[in-house]
């Protein structure tokens, strides 16, 4: 029986279309062009930072983001905020707390977006960060401090995540059930694949998860 839900936060949570528009605002190239190469990216399984490379050789990524950070000291520019959740969030873990289910927040993501995270007020048990963990998905460490912070037996924890790689299968391999959302570019990619059928729940929104659960033995 499932016992908590664990949650990535990019495409999972966080709808991550403004990011990628203010970058393909900083590197001076049109948004449908920055959207094109992430999109790229996914679908060869490459790393989203290979997308930076692609709309501007040579680049410094870390540099970049400390210039960025100079020039523009006061806006969001790489982070989010509550206005970047997607609208079925709030409701959806309201739901599956108040079924009785532990709802656990964790993914790859920078110190800072824990704090803004945390600052979101989301109807959830706890909030963590690979930053903050010091390892990060898909590295199996990653999986044992989610099954530790729960408390859980890894088959009582479902993972709810958007890509096979990150998610699904390493969450699997961990003995968890798992989720894949089909929303952001690699949740409808990965969908697609064969692969997919390891997912014990393929859904389209974060509403169909309670229902799931019940399809999930």
């Amino acid at each position: 029986m499932i016992k908590a839900v664990v949650f990535d936060v990019g495409e999972t949570l966080i709808d991550e279309t403004r990011i990628w528009s203010r970058w393909a605002d900083r590197l001076g190239v049109s948004r449908f062009v920055m959207m094109g190469a992430l999109g790229g990216m996914a679908a060869l399984d490459r790393s989203h930072r290979e997308a930076f490379e692609l709309v501007r050789p040579g680049i410094d990524i870390d540099a970049e983001l400390a210039a960025w950070e100079r020039d523009e000291p006061d806006s969001l520019r790489n982070h989010f905020d509550a206005d970047d959740l997607y609208p079925d969030v709030r409701d959806a873990l309201a739901a599956l707390r108040a079924a009785g289910l532990q709802v656990i927040i964790a993914g790859n993501q920078p110190v800072r977006a824990y704090d803004a995270l945390v600052a979101m007020e989301l109807p959830a048990d706890s909030v963590h960060t690979s930053d903050g963990w010091g390892v990060s998905k898909p590295d199996p460490g990653f999986f044992a401090k989610v099954a530790a912070v729960a408390g859980r037996e890894p088959g009582e924890i479902l993972y709810v995540g958007d890509r096979l790689d990150n998610d699904v299968l390493p969450a699997g391999r961990a003995g968890m059930r798992t989720a894949l959302l089909r929303r952001g570019p690699w949740g409808y990619l990965h969908a697609e694949r064969a692969r997919a059928c390891e997912a014990d729940v393929i859904v389209d929104d974060l509403h169909a998860l309670l229902p799931a659960l019940s399809r999930i033995t």
